[in-house]
């Protein structure tokens, strides 16, 4: 466990100042997300569980939080003809959504062979996608950054922004608001922008509250970085949680974790597997790989969690492939 998180005189970023006012500002595009209790897992975790249904939100994910927030501040301070991203789906479908939505041209950089249900809803928005000729997300995000050096063009890098954050940040907001009695919250772990906004939520609302990562053991570069305390890549991460594949940590993003994130736990392949089939099947939830995540890891962490445990599902775009294999594990 780390024992630094939520310590006296750490500055903790986002402020609530900017959570709250991002808090206001995306209550005018969808309403807080539910938080219902799942008897389930609470029946064989022996304790109350609940939840996060970041599902419900339009693309189905949790990052059109952060990419509403990022774009309409960068709009406020600058002209913006067209935002790109790099991505592996789901935060390159909330970019997409969010310039569909304020007005303005979206082009998104994949990787090939990405989940083709993402790609799918990207162009379903009206994006142009361009395709990086590479399986790894770091060439797609080199494509975006030199598409970018053009005048008003705008390159939403969700894992380096210094504001959108405070997106995903109001979803810890909204769990204390929920369930003010909650103990840990379990959340997935990729660029971190999930994590770090969640936790910096809840640190200086709840500090007593512990904060659990989640990363795919195929993917564990945050997880080794957390360890270590510094930055530490790794030269794959071929898993099927795509939103989880972050390869190459940013420190500054290392050092936020460090100081915000109580414990961060591995999970398999086969139990993030395993974790759809039950949340869907038991719970009735359906959850992709990385949104499925912190359902996998809720008997993996050794933190001490409390009575009141709430899971992050931060996505609901599986492909039709994975959810068979899921469906058929025995």
């Amino acid at each position: 466990m780390n024992s630094s998180a939520g310590k006296a005189g750490l500055e903790i970023v986002p402020r609530m100042s900017a959570i709250r006012e991002a808090q206001k500002f995306l209550a005018k595009y969808f309403a807080p997300t539910r938080l219902v209790a799942a008897p389930h897992l609470g029946a064989a975790a022996g304790k109350d569980v609940y939840l996060k249904l970041e599902t419900e939100l339009p693309t189905s994910s949790f990052k059109v939080r952060g990419a509403f927030w990022a774009l309409a501040q960068r709009m406020n301070r600058a002209r913006v003809v067209e935002v790109v991203a790099s991505s592996t789906g789901n935060h390159g479908a909330a970019v997409a959504y969010a310039a569909k939505q304020f007005g303005i041209k979206a082009r998104i950089f994949l990787p090939t062979n990405c989940n083709p249900l993402k790609r799918g809803r990207i162009a379903s928005l009206g994006a142009a996608i361009v395709e990086s000729g590479d399986g790894d997300l770091a060439s797609a995000s080199a494509l975006a950054a030199e598409y970018a050096k053009q005048p008003g063009v705008y390159f939403l890098n969700d894992a380096t922004d210094a504001e959108l954050p405070a997106g995903p940040a109001t979803i810890g907001c909204e769990i204390l608001e929920q369930l003010p009695k909650a103990s840990a919250i379990f959340v997935p772990m990729g660029d971190t922008a999930l994590i770090r906004g969640i936790a910096a939520a809840v640190k200086q609302i709840a500090p007593q509250v512990k904060i659990v990562g989640v990363q795919a053991e195929r993917a564990p570069s945050y997880y080794l970085s957390w360890k270590e305390g510094k930055v530490v890549g790794t030269e794959t991460c071929d898993t099927i949680a795509d939103g989880l594949a972050t390869r190459t940590p940013e420190a500054a993003n290392v050092r936020d974790v460090k100081n915000l994130v109580d414990d961060v736990v591995l999970v398999s392949e086969e139990q993030m597997l395993r974790a759809i089939e039950t949340l869907l099947l038991e719970e009735h939830v359906l959850a992709e790989p990385a949104g499925a995540a912190s359902t996998a890891a809720l008997s993996k962490s050794s933190t001490d969690h409390g009575e009141n445990v709430v899971l992050v599902v931060s996505g609901a775009n599986i492909s039709p492939e994975v959810l068979r294999r899921a469906l058929a594990i025995a």
